[in-house]
């Protein structure tokens, strides 16, 4: 599968497309809106960040004791589910009069769901398209999240400033029940990818199998620490900039479509592998500058230029699925979601924290930091694993010990 127009061919995934884009703009809405929902009641840039993140905190409950159920549930069910039961959260969260620790409630068992929707969405996506199709579907879908995402702040800014942050809630769980619906009518009935019934002792096993291999346990870290911090950054927006919150996330949803742009089409395949730890250094980079408080102009083209640099994540994805057998992949890649979402939790729980602290300005530059001085050690650490693992100069056989049992690169 070379093109995009291969893509939008193949059967099904034009309405899996056109699902998960109704669901981004949901979720990208309604973020907005509750985030700056909660920054109105309570002045707070902590629980402002964690409203808008918070639900990403309990994903590593479902990657621990759910997320064997991403490869054992009918897909087209638990994707027509899924929707449902976010657009019935989004219009709670929408009642006027609600309490904050309500309003959190509905976050946190919403982002139980989601740890299991991830895994559920990107096995489906490979099972529609083929190992040899995944990256370019998942980059169209990066792109997509982009685009969308910049349509989500925008109509949200908009409706947020010309009404109040509870239409815009309504208006999100509405294209919540239309992805549903979508999903529904434009999916075949498939089978579980595998049989028996979700279990804690089936997930644990599997995370087990999968976190064996010390290539696969790198590519993990790659993709949940160093952009984990950076969505940190991002979640400040709304105390760092309040009236100007909507164009700083689209200017971040326009760089990483760039970006995915530019790994998942432009960049040989043969390229692309060597761009991984320098997209993530690109990625935390333009944040360090913000301590000076730059004026919005430079702040939203810093955001544009380091967005950029999350393209990192579809290399690191294509090489997450070439070393983890089919049977597996719902589960690992709803392990890399579940970890991904559980680290941007964390991470905005300590942007919040710090800028609560100190300023969200001075909290966005110390996480950039700590992103390119982790990128730095797994890049070293990368390093001494091919050494380790490659031929002496003179020929013959590796001279590293075996690696752990599991899986191999296929």
């Amino acid at each position: 599968m070379r093109s995009y127009r291969d893509l939008f061919r193949t059967p099904e995934f034009s309405p899996f497309f056109l699902a998960a884009s109704a669901q981004t703009v949901a979720q990208t809405m309604g973020g907005l809106a509750l985030g700056t929902l909660v920054y109105r009641q309570t002045g707070s840039p902590l629980l402002s960040a964690l409203s808008i993140f918070g639900s990403s905190l309990v994903q590593v409950v479902g990657a621990t004791f759910l997320l064997s159920a991403a490869d054992r549930l009918p897909p087209r069910a638990a994707l027509t589910a899924l929707p449902l039961l976010f657009a019935a959260a989004t219009a709670a969260l929408a009642l006027p009069g609600l309490p904050v620790w309500s309003l959190f409630a509905l976050i946190l068992a919403r982002g139980l769901a989601e740890s299991v929707g991830g895994g559920v969405r990107w096995g489906l996506l490979n099972e529609i398209l083929g190992k040899d199709g995944y990256l370019l579907g998942r980059s169209v879908f990066n792109m997509m999240s982009g685009l969308m995402q910049i349509a989500g702040y925008a109509t949200g800014g908009a409706l947020v400033a010309l009404l109040s942050p509870r239409p815009s809630l309504l208006v999100a769980a509405a294209l919540y029940a239309l992805a549903a619906v979508v999903v529904r009518l434009g999916l075949t009935r498939r089978p579980p990818r595998t049989t028996g019934r979700p279990s804690v002792t089936a997930t644990r096993r599997a995370n087990a199998l999968l976190w064996s291999s010390a290539p696969r346990r790198q590519v993990y870290l790659a993709l949940w620490i160093p952009n984990g911090l950076i969505v940190g950054c991002e979640s400040l927006y709304v105390s760092y900039a309040p009236g100007a919150a909507g164009t700083l996330f689209a200017c971040a949803a326009l760089g990483m479509l760039a970006g995915d742009v530019l790994v998942g089409r432009l960049v040989p395949p043969r390229l692309r592998p060597r761009l991984g730890f320098p997209l993530l250094l690109l990625l935390a980079l333009p944040y360090v500058p913000f301590l000076l408080h730059p004026p919005l102009p430079l702040a939203a083209a810093a955001v544009t230029v380091a967005s950029a640099g999350f393209g990192a994540s579809l290399v690191q994805q294509e090489r997450l699925v070439a070393l983890t057998p089919d049977e597996l992949t719902g589960h690992a890649l709803g392990l890399h979601s579940a970890g991904m979402l559980t680290m941007q939790g964390v991470a905005a729980a300590l942007a919040g924290a710090v800028a609560q602290l100190t300023s969200p300005a001075r909290a966005m530059s110390a996480l950039a930091v700590v992103s390119a001085g982790v990128t730095l050690a797994l890049t070293a650490a990368e390093g001494r694993q091919r050494r380790r693992t490659s031929p002496p100069a003179g020929g013959g056989r590796p001279v590293s010990r075996p690696s752990p049992p599991g899986p191999r690169p296929r």
